[in-house]
């Protein structure tokens, strides 16, 4: 491999083996052996998506306050046009009853954090898109002109969307002041979905690859519906911790347009028929 001497170097650890492991679209993702350790290295060139470890270090180091459990970073580091980050390696267990739980107990840690605007004093990424965090005071305003407009003009740019599909998303948002909930900002993973939270030692949930910001809750709670992986028995024990506001099972294919958007640019049309049922319906 062309990084193992970087990586030996940077760790001063010599490094005993090398295997790649899943790690979605956006990185080369390995796990490493050393002499001392095991750890995962993600890999991207660093002119594609500049800084994108630096902010997922943020993102880790801002969930970790709230005492939940994430990857340790390691490394996180430039060299040769490249950009690696080096976490500590998770050894997964199998989910059982109890892991949902102790996932509701560790979910309303991480959105009992509060902040007085919504957004964060940086922008990240969601995937492999920049996500626009910039602070504003209603989660009307936010999710309006920080989440929803930019990926309409996005894919309308890329031609997945129309002119139709505009004016439909216009009439949906003069309808937000009645149906978005009032609460105050909370912070959110930002990509809860399942392949992002890993089962550690004794059952205790991981946090990975966050897209963090200060957002509504319900962002969180309705991307664990979008995909499945999650046991629903967690929303019972969340909402006995810190419950959710009147229907925000109705509000979930609203707060889903956001995901649905970004896998409308990054993997195509099938995403399509969703999203138009959802502003055809509001």
């Amino acid at each position: 491999m062309f990084f193992k001497q970087i990586i030996e170097d940077k760790l001063s650890q010599e490094i005993i083996n090398i295997s790649s492991i899943l790690g979605g679209d956006i990185n080369m993702v390995y796990k490493l052996t050393t002499s001392e350790d095991t750890c995962v290295l993600k890999v991207n060139t660093a002119n594609s998506f500049p800084q994108m470890f630096e902010k997922e270090k943020k993102g880790l180091q801002s969930l970790a306050e709230t005492s939940v459990k994430t990857p340790k970073v390691i490394q996180s580091f430039k060299d040769s046009g490249y950009q690696f980050f080096i976490i500590e390696f998770i050894k997964e267990e199998t989910k059982r009853k109890n892991f949902w739980e102790y996932f509701a107990f560790d979910l309303a840690k991480i959105h009992k954090a509060g902040k007085d605007t919504f957004g964060l004093d940086y922008d990240n990424y969601i995937g492999s898109l920049q996500q626009v965090n910039t602070p504003k005071n209603t989660w009307k305003t936010f999710f309006i002109e920080n989440r929803i407009q930019p990926l309409i003009k996005h894919a309308f740019d890329l031609k997945l969307l129309k002119i139709d599909h505009l004016k439909e998303f216009e009439k949906m948002f003069s309808r937000f002041d009645e149906i978005l909930p009032k609460e105050k900002p909370s912070l959110v993973h930002g990509d809860l979905w399942s392949g992002n939270l890993m089962c550690g030692t004794g059952q205790k949930p991981v946090f990975i690859d966050p897209a963090v910001y200060f957002g509504n809750r319900e962002m969180d709670i309705a991307m664990t519906q979008m995909f499945g992986g999650f046991h629903n028995s967690f929303i019972d024990h969340y909402n006995d911790i810190f419950p959710l506001e009147k229907n925000w099972e109705d509000r979930i294919e609203i707060h889903n347009l956001y995901p649905n958007l970004v896998h409308l640019i990054l993997f195509g049309t099938s995403y399509l028929q969703g999203i138009e049922n959802v502003i055809s319906k509001f």
